[in-house]
């Protein structure tokens, strides 16, 4: 099958939809190839089977409430953005629990002296800690990864203590893999203006918008994806005559899912030739069956298909895996955690161990604590003293061994504090499996000379997280800039 088209869009996770929305605005007839039978990447939801009408995400479950793209996409969709509980969270380092402080930035205190900080790393981390006020700017002012930064700035026992709970917990790598500039924005720079990176988080704390960090959506954030699906197939009634039958049935005629790009070439008129194989059977002519679509506009959004933009770009980002990152979501009938005693959750520190061994999870999301939208939802449908509790596994550069419910319920016990191994009355697993290369500096390096290299080649364009960075926030804003004068 072939096809004359005005746009193709390659990847079907957010950014690939917000790109192909975009487009779709500006009257063009977009198409959009996923290589698997899924949209949305890791935005995904579920259901447990015990509570099927109760919406559970199995991937991201906030943003982050810096810029406004976000919030306006959603405003856009007739999705309400609802904003967490305001209960803290919790950090687990040295066999201890802790409140995180409240004003800081991947566990950088605003203030190395205030009593939640105190609370966490003792008076000697404070300390030293606080000598980041009157060490010289230029200490710790080369370094590009966060771990160096952190250090030389804080010392040892912030950055293990604060410092690697959290970065490390959001971003699934070790903190001398993360970059600053990726994980970060803005913090170098700040730190140039202040002297201080203390002073630097503070100023970058008093810029961000009132209340809360971050930011969700009444129903899961996975209602972006099916509500960003549904526009987009909807598009397809102005300009196609005859429906065409792929994996999800003929409404999605723009959205071809099990449609793995395999080529990409110049057409004489400059314009682009995209070929595609299918992977699913019900992909009209069957898996395994070629497909071609031409375009004068096209978007990738998957680092699988960088390679084959060499010829224009010359530049190949060379990413190394993410980490296989298991999701373990479970409802418990534990009445105890009704006084949230952990707070929203809690980002564990690498190598953690409690009295019953090591604990594997890097972090835990006290789920219906931290969303009042699902506790409502959740204690109309099982009753009181119900509660969903996620833990996260997988971490940059260890096999992770795929965790089982026994197994998440016992490090949800000593996390929590609380009982819950035989309080398990359903769970859900989910995988995802490093597709998302990790920030580190020379990958952040790659990208920036793949995006120059990009904007010198017509019709062209690059965004989703592989180049935006992590987040929902970046990666929308990134895709709709990316393709604005494309």
């Amino acid at each position: 099958m072939s096809q004359q088209v005005d746009a193709v869009v390659v990847g079907g996770g957010i950014g690939g939809l917000v790109a192909a929305r975009t487009l779709i605005e500006r009257g063009l007839r977009t198409v959009v190839l996923e290589a698997s039978t899924r949209l949305g990447g890791p935005v995904r939801g579920g259901a447990f089977e015990s509570l099927p009408r109760v919406p559970i995400d199995l991937g991201a479950e906030s943003f982050a409430a810096r810029g406004t793209a976000v919030g306006e996409l959603a405003d856009e969709l007739g999705l309400d953005v609802v904003e967490p509980a305001a209960v803290s969270a919790w950090g687990y380092a040295a066999g201890q629990a802790f409140p995180l402080p409240r004003a800081g930035v991947l566990g950088i205190p605003a203030v190395p002296w205030a009593p939640d900080v105190r609370r966490a790393i003792g008076w000697a981390g404070v300390a030293r800690a606080s000598l980041d006020r009157v060490l010289p700017r230029s200490v710790g002012a080369g370094a590009d990864d966060l771990g160096s930064l952190a250090r030389a700035r804080l010392g040892v026992r912030a950055t293990e203590r604060l410092v690697a709970p959290v970065a490390t917990g959001v971003h699934s790598a070790p903190l001398d893999r993360l970059a600053v500039a990726a994980v970060a924005p803005g913090l170098r720079d700040r730190l140039a203006v202040e002297g201080s990176l203390t002073r630097a988080v503070g100023a970058l704390r008093a810029a961000a918008p009132a209340g809360s960090a971050v930011r969700g959506i009444d129903g899961g954030m996975h209602a972006v994806v099916e509500a960003l699906a549904g526009q987009i197939a909807a598009s397809a009634e102005f300009w196609t005559d005859t429906p065409v039958t792929d994996a999800t049935g003929p409404i999605h005629t723009t959205l071809r899912l099990g449609q793995e790009v395999v080529g990409v070439e110049r057409s004489d008129d400059g314009g682009w030739v995209v070929r595609s194989r299918a992977t699913a059977a019900g992909v009209a002519g069957g898996r395994g069956s070629l497909h071609t679509v031409t375009a004068p506009r096209l978007v990738v959004t998957t680092p699988a298909v960088g390679p084959l933009l060499e010829p224009w770009t010359g530049v190949v980002p060379a990413p190394e895996p993410g980490a296989d990152v298991w999701l373990v979501t479970l409802l418990l009938d534990a009445p105890e955690l009704d006084e949230a005693p952990r707070g929203s959750g809690m980002l564990v520190a690498p190598d953690a161990t409690a009295d019953a061994g090591r604990i594997r999870a890097k972090a835990l999301t006290h789920s219906t604590a931290k969303w009042p939208w699902l506790a409502a939802r959740v204690r109309a449908a099982a009753g009181d003293g119900m509660h969903v509790v996620r833990l996260s596994y997988g971490r940059l550069g260890e096999e992770t061994r795929p965790p089982d419910a026994a197994e998440a319920a016992r490090d949800a016990s000593a996390l929590l504090g609380v009982p819950v191994t035989d309080r398990v009355r359903d769970h859900l697993r989910q995988r995802w499996d490093g597709a998302l290369p990790p920030p580190t500096p020379a990958y952040r390096a790659d990208v920036t000379a793949l995006s120059a290299a990009v904007g010198q080649v017509p019709g062209l364009a690059v965004t989703g997280g592989w180049v935006a960075g992590t987040g929902l926030a970046a990666i929308v804003a990134h895709a709709q800039a990316a393709v604005e004068g494309l």
